[in-house]
């Protein structure tokens, strides 16, 4: 009978994406269980491998339920199909949620003490990890280096969150959220590569649309959702790369894995690109920045009055972010890519933005009142300094997200 109904799961699990799931001793390991319904909800068949540590947390019982697998954390478990070897084997990816400071480090030096540690070392699939952990041990020089060593390696390492931790703790070392790590296994799969191309790299990405005080209630903004700022940035983090996201007003929920600057105005964007800019490998302004601001600020309301006429708004120019990183690159090689939003004579325009701003690539869109913005879907065209032209046809906007890596990876020195 146990024959039988090994047969039938195996059966069951055929042509569905296998992921192992990998659980470390961490407080966290209990936010794994929804990264689990995640996963085995959207059609794959998850193996939970969890560590000695992380049963004191979650019991096997609770992760067999959830994966319909058995669960280990021994090597000694089922000898005869050679677990510690197999399950790697045959995985199309491995994700490790919560990593802990301890199971970066064994990962790092190839060491193989129990179930999981085996399986890392004999996958030949995209490997994630997820780390979880006090912000001390995160900023440790130890756990740095053995993070570097497994991104050189061609792992990904998401960055964790910020935000409460065990007691009265909060600061950089949070899991992040289970639906964000899913998005990014859910990207990492979807390329089907080994190793990612952004690893090693640091790109800033700009998203959102600023916002410019009229009076302590009223500002100047306009209808950018930044949602395709957001994909850029899952879409790098799910390449390898360390992202800073540079927010402005988008009221979305921060993604896992990724350095998120939160800012208001066009001034204030100015500071934190400037900043992030310094060493980074590609800045891409995604964000749509108000090209004025008014000329003064009211520190009261601005009220109408019977009779009155109402008053003249003043604006003055904010600053070109885009020509000016454009025009001084922060260090040599740098990829700069803009983004422009046209209502009409879009392709023109755009090439004339393209000449103007100096950057190496143009993402040209058509915008109104239900095209592009707020949308979960996008299309353009992509205008490059040297001359080409790639068309995004309709589609998600992580579809045009990855075409912009794409061309941005050739040109990084």
């Amino acid at each position: 009978m146990r024959g039988d109904a090994v047969d039938q799961a195996v059966d069951r699990a055929a042509g569905r994406p296998k992921v192992v799931l990998g659980v470390s001793g961490g407080i966290a390991a209990y936010k794994a269980c929804e990264l689990l319904r995640r996963l085995t909800e959207s059609g794959h068949d998850v193996r939970v491998v969890p560590t000695a540590s992380a049963l004191h947390f979650v019991g096997a019982a609770t992760w067999s339920a959830l994966s319909g697998h058995p669960v280990s954390a021994e090597v000694w478990s089922e000898v005869h199909e050679v677990p510690h070897v197999r399950i790697g084997q045959h995985a199309d990816l491995v994700v490790v949620a919560p990593a802990t400071a301890d199971m970066l480090a064994k990962a790092a030096h190839g060491l193989a003490d129990d179930l999981l540690t085996n399986t890392l070392l004999t996958a030949r699939c995209p490997v994630v990890f997820a780390p979880a952990m006090h912000t001390e041990m995160w900023e440790h020089p130890a756990t740095q280096e053995n993070v570097a060593t497994l991104r050189r390696r061609g792992a990904v390492v998401i960055e964790p969150a910020v935000g409460r931790l065990t007691g009265v703790d909060t600061g950089k070392g949070r899991l992040p959220d289970p639906d964000e790590i899913f998005e990014i296994c859910r990207r990492v799969l979807a390329r089907g590569v080994r190793a990612p191309d952004l690893a090693g790299r640091h790109v800033v990405v700009s998203a959102g649309g600023t916002r410019e005080p009229l009076d302590p209630v009223r500002y100047l903004g306009n209808r950018s959702s930044g949602k395709q700022g957001y994909a850029l940035a899952r879409t790098a983090a799910a390449r390898g790369a360390r992202v800073t996201l540079l927010e402005a007003n988008t009221g979305l929920p921060d993604p896992a894995g990724v350095d998120v600057v939160h800012v208001g105005t066009a001034v204030q964007l100015r500071e934190a690109v400037l900043k992030a800019a310094a060493d980074a490998d590609a800045v891409v302004m995604a964000a749509a920045v108000a090209d004025f601001r008014p000329a003064t600020y009211a520190e009261g309301k601005i009220k109408k009055k019977d009779g009155v006429e109402a008053p003249a708004l003043t604006l003055v120019r904010n600053p070109d972010i885009l020509a000016e990183i454009s025009a001084e690159r922060a260090r040599p090689g740098q990829v700069i890519v803009g983004f422009a939003a046209e209502t009409d004579d879009v392709l023109a325009n755009g090439r004339d933005k393209l000449r103007r701003k100096g950057c190496d690539l143009l993402v040209v869109n058509e915008v109104g009142e239900r095209k592009t913005f707020g949308s979960e879907e996008n299309e353009a065209v992509v205008l490059s300094a040297d001359g080409g032209e790639t068309t995004v046809p309709h589609g998600p906007k992580e579809a045009l997200a990855d075409t912009v890596w794409d061309l941005v990876t050739p040109r990084l020195f």
